[in-house]
């Protein structure tokens, strides 16, 4: 009979065509370097052909690492969802760890906790505001089993295999200015300092197309990923921005809102693993966000 291939080698196999290198792999494991590469030498031992060779300073998979690789996803998915089913038997043995948008942590996260609370009540849950980049990379890797995303017009996000979709809600984008400005659009906005969130979101490339759109490239005197910051800093006339309206009903400042040509919106959206839809709790998560993003005052 041939000898069983060691799940934690499969695991850290998938990990690593995920992640790219061993010290990634490692670091998300909690694990050292050395134990992670014993583990992935071991499975290679099992299944007598190599599965990794040398690239530069690291390592890749080879054709026999991407096929073990590729199945190895397989029977970890397959795992995941009978841990699901077995979880709904007991629904306190694991907790439901959602990544979060910042937008939505004083709006849309404390519904969904009280919907929770009232229906599991032994469920933990972990909620960490994070990216929606760094978010769906986790829930697909393992690290999340829910995600809040969001993706702006011409800049839709890909599609990660094994992760589904489910649209919260569309959000209005509006150019915010102080109370006291001049600034009438977008395209009197040139001269004026702006605030955008840091380079590489999709937020900030969108802003910037924009104003080029506009004719002009934007000053960038401000970086921040907090949206409170953004209004506090519009409000108090030190910046202008493109502000979405789930972050205006997030604070109590209040900048002078206008309409962009075309009424744009970004879309809000749920992702969480296939295999992970039976996890307890996550269903009521899903439709409880949901309900509180129908239920916001419009801004």
């Amino acid at each position: 009979m041939a000898t069983p291939w060691n799940s934690r080698g499969l695991l850290l196999l998938h990990e690593l065509r995920m992640r790219g290198t061993l010290s990634a792999v490692a670091a998300a494991r909690s694990y050292s370097a050395s134990t992670v590469s014993h583990q992935l030498q071991q499975l290679e031992r099992e299944v007598g052909l190599p599965l990794l060779e040398p690239e530069g300073r690291g390592l890749r998979l080879t054709a026999a690492g991407e096929a073990v690789a590729r199945h190895a996803a397989q029977l970890l998915a397959a795992e995941e969802a009978l841990r699901g089913e077995l979880a709904a038997l007991a629904p306190d043995a694991a907790p439901l760890r959602i990544a979060a948008l910042q937008t939505s942590a004083r709006t849309l996260i404390p519904r969904m906790l009280d919907a929770l609370r009232d229906a599991l009540p032994a469920l933990r849950v972990e909620v960490i505001v994070t990216p929606p980049e760094h978010g769906l990379f986790e829930t697909e890797a393992g690290g999340f089993d829910l995600a809040m995303a969001e993706q702006y017009p011409g800049h839709t996000r890909p599609h990660r295999a094994g992760l589904d979709r489910e649209l919260l809600g569309r959000d209005p984008i509006r150019f915010a200015a102080g109370p006291a400005s001049g600034i009438a659009s977008l395209s009197d906005a040139r001269e004026a300092a702006w605030v955008m969130e840091p380079e590489g979101t999709a937020a900030r490339a969108w802003a910037v197309q924009q104003c080029r759109a506009a004719g002009f490239e934007p000053d960038i005197r401000y970086e921040a990923t907090d949206l409170s910051a953004h209004l506090r800093l519009i409000a108090a006339g030190h910046a202008v921005g493109l502000i979405p309206g789930l972050a205006v009903a997030a604070d109590e400042a209040e900048p002078r809102l206008v309409d962009l040509p075309g009424s744009p919106h970004r879309e809000i959206f749920t992702s969480t693993r296939v295999s992970a839809q039976r996890l307890p709790g996550l269903r009521i998560a899903r439709d409880a966000l949901a309900e509180a993003f129908r239920s916001l005052p419009e801004t």
